[in-house]
């Protein structure tokens, strides 16, 4: 009798399943993974290459410790004037933010760039191998014509 019984799961649960295996998810989540890596990277490039190289250019700034105490004692560093309990405006980690944002932005730029144009020559690829049809073959000997004409 339990043979011959199916048990019962909710259409959603099947539609979970359809939507997690799909490919779009998978690499979706891939992405997610390279995302975080990259992330780690352009932290790196901008916190131990670009600030100091920016910060000895403008006369040894170091953009970590640029910050503003709105309530509290100033202390040497951001992070030791927020453990002493005071209120810090990190304006430096929020210009290192902005430098890591403008790399990874152009960086992403530069990847759909490069994707867009295998794209589009792919595109041109299969347009070639695509036969008009007459009803366009006469539209465009008509252009041919109205153009050869003078006006």
């Amino acid at each position: 009798m339990s043979a011959s019984l199916q048990r019962w799961t909710p259409s959603w649960v099947q539609q979970f399943k359809m939507f997690i295996t799909r490919g779009n998810v998978i690499d979706l989540a891939v992405g997610i993974i390279i995302g975080a890596a990259f992330t780690s990277i352009v932290s790196s490039l901008v916190e131990d290459i670009f600030n100091p190289l920016i910060g000895l250019l403008i006369g040894g700034v170091d953009f970590s410790n640029i910050f503003v105490v709105v309530k509290g004692e100033r202390l040497a560093t951001l992070e030791a004037t927020r453990a002493a309990g005071s209120v810090a405006l990190g304006i430096g980690v929020f210009i290192n933010a902005c430098i890591k944002f403008l790399i990874v932005a152009f960086a992403v730029f530069w990847i759909v760039r490069v994707l867009t144009r295998i794209n589009l020559r792919a595109d041109a690829e299969k347009a070639k191998d695509v036969v008009p049809t007459a009803s366009e073959v006469l539209l465009t000997e008509i252009r041919d014509e109205l153009r050869r004409r003078p006006l």
